[in-house]
């Protein structure tokens, strides 16, 4: 029997891979490989959430508990399991969370890609297919920008994909394990979590026998599998922080100011350039193609891969299942909040594009269609190369995608030091600041979260009458003064957008702090500025 049409059978996708070609092992090694380097080439560009969760984890290995200030159990991480595992490796190696986070990303993307090659080989049978998707993920940007920054994101998709493969897989507990990991990893692994598993039970329910007994068909082995690994976090986090939930949830939806469309704005937008064509034809040629012609591709893809593969179901909806759901609740999208859609969405466009081609292999011959696929392959490649650069800007001087931009994490990191250096700041040091994850874990200073993230009881000041009023018009967030003069932080790190229309206009402000250090940039106001304040005996 063919690997090109594998049999139904118990566990379709391991028979599919005993049963791979030289060709086929070759490609994924060559796919793995690409993954594993355009990961480790550019070096860690670490975003500044990244940096939050570092510090968690540094904090618990030095002793100071799960916390980010010591003393104060605030749950401001979404990712507990990724602050787990960054601690485990710190206890062991050291001090080198960027690092640590920078492999364990590569090996998390370097399987990812495996497993989606397996997928689309498994549903279209075409070696060309399962390629083309594993490249696709290798290399775009928004795969590889967040797991050179730090982030979870590699992991958390990783989880996402095996629990796909484990139910389309036929694997009782495997979906179970999975789904806990990914709900421990990112909260929004809801969106995915939920419909497969309530797929799984209804497909449990359409298979049964007529007097097959209830605990003999309900998915037991996954509930329990998942209740293992999971109760746990919540019992222990309900206990330690007073909820599960991470502190963040409740905070940005007071604190950021966003339009009602900004949301879908940008889900659209990331939904039209799944590829990054726009680098090519230009933003509104490559986005009003894309526009039109992904969302065809997924839902053809979708429709043609149902009827053999009724399993597949939650698995193409998840990408329109998260579309909608962030664009209702409109909250302020960040980067690496539209990356979790696109393994269904490439999945699904791959698929309903090797659909289209199979109809037209007899009007326009096989051979020809073989030219075309390669063509388009080829020039899908091309347009996601397009969007990495041989030589960013800011350091490290290495190739890296054009998304992977922390010049500001670097800004922050510089002044966190010289204050360090300069200041001898510490643990005794309050400093207040709006973007804490580089400022916090190189200053190892005590932080007050202007946001919130980290430090609780902060949502009055931002429900205040005219908190609008001193917000920039292009941006979504300010600092509240009287926050500042109750709190009364040693310094201030902060974006000159964030206090110009507030902090700076009143005049209890020029009397307690005085400007340290200025750095200037092209984004946020044209400035980031640390303040010093004077001594409480000179300010009164």
């Amino acid at each position: 029997m063919s690997a090109e049409n594998p049999s139904p059978s118990r566990h379709p996708i391991l028979q599919l891979a005993s049963q791979l070609t030289r060709s086929d092992l070759l490609l994924i090694l060559l796919i793995g490989l690409v993954a594993f380097s355009a990961r480790v080439i550019p070096e860690p560009r670490t975003v500044d959430d990244a940096f939050i969760t570092f510090r968690y984890s540094r904090n618990l290995v030095e002793g100071e508990g799960f916390v980010y200030n010591s003393g104060s159990k605030v749950l401001g991480t979404t990712t507990p399991l990724y602050a787990l595992l960054m601690a485990g490796f710190g206890g062991i190696m050291g001090d080198h969370y960027q690092w640590y986070a920078l492999f364990i990303n590569a090996l998390a993307d370097t399987l990812s890609v495996v497993l989606l090659y397996l997928l689309a080989r498994y549903l279209t049978g075409s070696r060309l297919a399962g390629g083309l998707l594993g490249l696709l993920w290798a290399l775009i940007s928004y795969s590889v920008t967040f797991a050179i920054g730090g982030m979870e994101t590699s992991v958390h998709n990783l989880f996402m994909i095996a629990a796909w493969v484990a139910y389309l897989d036929k694997r009782r507990g495997w979906v179970g394990a999975l789904v806990a990991l990914g709900l421990l990893t990112r909260p929004d692994a809801l969106l995915w979590a939920a419909p497969l598993m309530l797929h799984q039970l209804w497909t449990a329910w359409r298979e049964r026998t007529p007097h097959q007994k209830l605990w003999t068909w309900l998915p037991l082995p996954d509930y329990v599998i998942g209740l293992i690994i999971g109760l746990p976090w919540v019992i222990f986090a309900t206990l330690y922080f007073g909820s599960p939930l991470p502190h963040t949830i409740g905070t940005k939806s007071v604190v950021y100011q966003v339009d009602g469309t900004q949301a879908l704005i940008k889900m659209l937008q990331q939904f039209a350039n799944p590829i990054d064509q726009f680098e090519i034809l230009g933003p509104v040629v490559g986005t009003g193609i894309g526009l039109i012609l992904f969302p065809f591709l997924a839902l053809v893809g979708m429709r043609a891969m149902l009827k053999p593969h009724l399993r597949t179901l939650p698995i193409f909806l998840h990408a329109w299942l998260y579309l909608i759901v962030f664009s209702t609740t409109n909250p302020l999208i960040f980067r690496w909040y539209l990356t979790p859609p696109m393994p269904a969405y490439l999945l699904a466009i791959v698929c309903g594009a090797y659909s289209l081609g199979q109809s037209l292999t007899p009007s326009i011959g096989a051979q020809r269609l073989k030219i075309v696929a390669y063509t388009l392959s080829a020039f899908a490649i091309l347009c996601v190369l397009a969007g990495w650069q041989l030589k960013p800007d800011h350091r490290p001087n290495r190739p890296a995608p054009k998304m992977a931009f922390h010049e500001i994490e670097l800004n922050y990191q510089t002044v966190a030091e010289r204050l360090v250096r300069e200041e001898n700041i510490g643990p005794d040091t309050l400093i207040a600041a709006g973007d804490i994850g580089a400022v916090g874990f190189f200053s190892h200073a005590h932080i007050l979260d202007t946001i919130g993230l980290v430090t609780s009881d902060l949502n009055r000041y931002y429900e205040i009458e005219g908190y609008d009023d001193l917000i920039p018009e292009d941006g979504n967030y300010a600092i509240p003064p009287q926050m500042i003069f109750d709190r009364q932080p040693d310094y201030i790190i902060t974006m000159l957008d964030f206090v110009k229309l507030g902090l700076q206009q009143d005049p209890r402000f020029a009397e307690q702090y005085e400007l340290l250090y200025e750095i200037k940039t092209d984004y946020y106001g044209g400035a980031m500025l640390v303040y010093k304040r004077i001594s409480p005996a000179a300010a009164e």
